[in-house]
């Protein structure tokens, strides 16, 4: 593959933005991104000791929250609007792709990974939905997955959740549409990141979903990153209510 050529958005300089799990992954990257376009960057994330040093690394303001913690998830977005200003974007990007068999799934291990993939971007939007309301603007970009698209097993939960979030963008979407909020998510296939090459990256996994794709390399973060950056741009000032794929074809 060339070096490619990435983008600069004008329009991302000194906005506020607010990420959900920053701190490592897909996450670090946006967090690393969005700094770069000159944006006014604060994240929230479990992992207090990483969120620190990205926050020292970059400048970001960093807030540690447990995001199943919905009274801790308003603190947070709090302190960020009070250290950048009102969020003008939001990257509900925190999720958790635990495997887990479905014979053994309890109803409290079920209502623990909708906590953990999906009840905290409602109301992550719920907490900064009034100050772009005020703006009359603002990018909101929900990070779906394309497990449910690919009809992919091993876990239940993570995908319900994951399917959900579609329905979460499209209603939202309509109900924010007329204060020229955009809500999209963004759908990322197998990204290789450092915890997916560390828990489930093998040759002949590797080897059977570049198979799958229409493109043949594995798909790095940064492509995530960089659809993101996008949506989040005035260049994206007409697209709302819809799925951005990042999956090199595969579904």
């Amino acid at each position: 593959m060339s070096t490619p050529q990435f983008a600069t958005y004008p329009s991302l300089r000194n906005a506020s933005v607010i990420i959900t799990g920053g701190a490592s992954g897909i996450g670090a990257g946006l967090v690393r991104a969005f700094a770069e376009q000159g944006a006014k960057v604060g994240f929230v994330d479990l992992d207090a000791e990483a969120g620190e040093a990205l926050a020292s690394e970059t400048g970001a303001t960093f807030a540690q929250c447990d995001l199943r913690d919905i009274a801790a998830l308003r603190t947070a977005f709090a302190t960020l609007a009070d250290a950048n200003g009102p969020a003008e974007v939001l990257v509900n990007n925190a999720a958790r792709d635990d495997r887990h068999d479905w014979t053994e799934v309890t109803p409290e291990y079920w209502d623990d990974r909708q906590a953990t993939n999906l009840r905290h971007q409602f109301f992550a939007i719920q907490a900064v939905a009034p100050a772009m309301i005020e703006a009359g603007k603002g990018s909101i970009i929900n990070m779906g997955s394309n497990s449910w698209w690919e009809a992919g097993g091993g876990f239940p939960g993570y995908a319900t959740a994951k399917a959900a979030v579609h329905g979460l963008t499209r209603t939202m979407a309509r109900d924010l549409g007329k204060h020229r909020i955009r809500v999209n998510t963004v759908v990322p296939g197998w990204i290789m990141t450092q915890r997916q090459r560390e828990l489930w990256v093998t040759e002949e996994a590797l080897a059977a979903q570049t198979a799958r794709q229409c493109l043949p390399d594995p798909i790095d973060p940064v492509y995530v990153v960089r659809m993101v950056l996008f949506l989040a741009s005035d260049d994206a000032a007409m697209c709302s209510a819809n799925n951005y794929m990042v999956e090199a074809g595969s579904i």
